[in-house]
């Protein structure tokens, strides 16, 4: 499986940082299936690191190794996705207990919603089914060493 990293840096060697803020899966090494949203992140840190150009780091999975460590994997948009995004945004103790987070991202379009939701203006019912409608990109969050050393680093590519 190829995963795809946007930055405003090349990572050729992922690593956990000590201090990061607060993200959908908590601190972690976040990757995404899809070009499109790493291509985006990239442009989001290049901007706000006054940078012309973001890279996307591009790495190769060995998906039966992967699926030997302990994988935490939210398949859609539910009230148990819901919970733990909340959970990590806020900066809620949420026990380490997994190598690897996959699932959906809450992306610039779903920060309205998850704001009002934080805000008591929406129930669990009610954010869901506004986030529903929207097209969610997936995320793969290794949390571990061990997890990032599966990652096999193979290009990078200027956007």
């Amino acid at each position: 499986m190829i995963l795809y990293h946007g930055s405003g840096v090349v990572v050729r060697e992922p690593r956990l940082l000590k201090v990061q803020r607060e993200l959908d899966f908590g601190k972690g090494f976040y990757t995404t299936s899809d070009f499109e949203q790493a291509a985006k992140w990239a442009h989001r840190t290049a901007r706000r690191l006054h940078q012309q150009n973001g890279f996307v780091s591009v790495y190769e999975i060995n998906e039966t190794e992967m699926g030997k460590l302990r994988i935490l994997h939210f398949d859609r948009t539910d009230s148990d996705w819901l919970r733990f995004v909340v959970k990590n945004r806020t900066g809620q103790e949420i026990p380490a207990d997994w190598d690897i987070i996959i699932g959906p991202v809450a992306n610039d379009q779903t920060a309205p919603v998850l704001d009002l939701f934080l805000d008591g203006m929406y129930d669990e019912k009610e954010t869901i089914k506004r986030l529903l409608p929207q097209k969610l990109k997936d995320q793969f969050t290794f949390k571990t060493e061990a997890a990032i050393k599966l990652l096999c680093y193979k290009e990078v590519l200027v956007v």
